[in-house]
């Protein structure tokens, strides 16, 4: 509890600074991507699609930290790829919560328990463990039997060793409501996860598997169902109760991909993570040269069934500052 007290009175803080500033674009959440390759290989993600020369690749930890202090981001999450495989990850990390920067490190969990030692314990840091499923299920999508077990291990050994540990779920139209409810039931009940993130499979172009992905309509369906019976109140959920209103088709959000960037191997990616339409070489450039209007639902056909986080959790804290009821809503949840 209060490591999401100092949390959320530092980004807080942020936002209402960026409020007297008069900022019109500003990052919240910084999507770092120090490298492409994975020990993996889902179907729902097309990162191992790139070219072998590019997944041997790897982000030097004086270009992640300039990326950082460049944007200016209160968060950092680290993604990939697997970032568990880059030899300097934890330097990164280390050298980001010295900068008191909060830093969430995305993982399947499958070398957590062999790095384990190269990190150190921080109210700044939380490893964010991927579980798309219970056992067969998550097994499934990731493609190799054994995952999930070895996952739930690493989550219990890092808990054991005094690290904020939390878990991240991706759904697809494959996915009926009683999975949904049965895996995050599993992680607040069981596992105990200190912060719970849910996601609706987004069209990633190079992902394998284009068949299953989330349309809007099935998107609110889905969720209104998992959220009855005053479930989402029982779940440790890391979301706004006004995303979670958004999921579940109770209200619209606009896009706001300017409030979380992407940096990569390539650069600043043009307009968001799911969606490449150029890199540019500094964070300003990407501000400035962004025609950020022509993008999400209704704008962009490519943004049709889109309801990610990338596009509109920045947009759910937004509306939630805007209105004290909002904000009361969101301190009782």
């Amino acid at each position: 509890m209060a490591v999401q007290w100092r949390y959320q009175v530092r980004v807080g803080s942020y936002l209402v600074k960026q409020k007297l500033l008069r900022k019109k674009y500003f990052p919240l959440v910084l999507e770092l991507e120090p490298l492409f390759a994975c020990n993996l290989s889902c179907t729902g993600c097309g990162k191992i699609q790139h070219p072998a020369s590019v997944l041997k690749q790897r982000m030097s930890v004086e270009d992640a930290l300039a990326a950082v202090e460049e944007c200016g981001a209160p968060v950092v999450a680290i993604a990939g790829g697997e970032p568990l495989m880059h030899p300097q990850i934890h330097e990164i990390v280390n050298e980001l919560t010295k900068r008191k920067k909060f830093v969430i490190l995305c993982s399947n969990g499958l070398l957590l328990r062999k790095k384990l030692k190269n990190f150190t314990p921080s109210p700044y840091f939380t490893f964010m463990l991927h579980v798309d499923g219970l056992r067969d299920r998550h097994d499934a999508i990731v493609e190799k039997e054994g995952t999930f077990d070895e996952c739930v291990e690493a989550f219990k050994e890092a808990k054991a060793a005094g690290f904020r540990v939390g878990t991240n779920s991706t759904f697809f139209n494959n996915d009926s409501p009683q999975d949904v409810i049965d895996i995050l039931t599993f992680l607040n009940d069981d596992l105990k996860v200190d912060a719970i993130q849910l996601s609706p499979g987004y069209a990633y172009e190079k992902a394998p598997d284009q068949e299953h992905f989330l349309g809007v309509q099935e998107t609110r369906e889905m969720f209104s169902k998992v959220f009855a019976e005053g479930r989402r109140k029982k779940w440790r959920l890391n979301h706004s109760p006004v995303f979670l209103d958004f999921l579940e088709g109770k209200r619209e959000l606009a896009c706001t991909a300017w409030g979380i960037p992407s940096y990569s191997l390539f650069g600043w990616q043009k307009p968001c993570y799911l969606m490449s339409d150029g890199y540019v070489g500094s964070y300003k450039e990407l501000t400035e040269t962004t025609d950020w209007d022509k993008y999400g639902r209704g704008k962009d056909p490519r943004c049709a069934n889109c309801m990610a986080h990338c596009g509109y959790e920045t947009s759910a804290v937004l509306a939630t500052m805007g209105s004290l009821k909002e904000q009361i809503r969101a301190v009782r949840m």
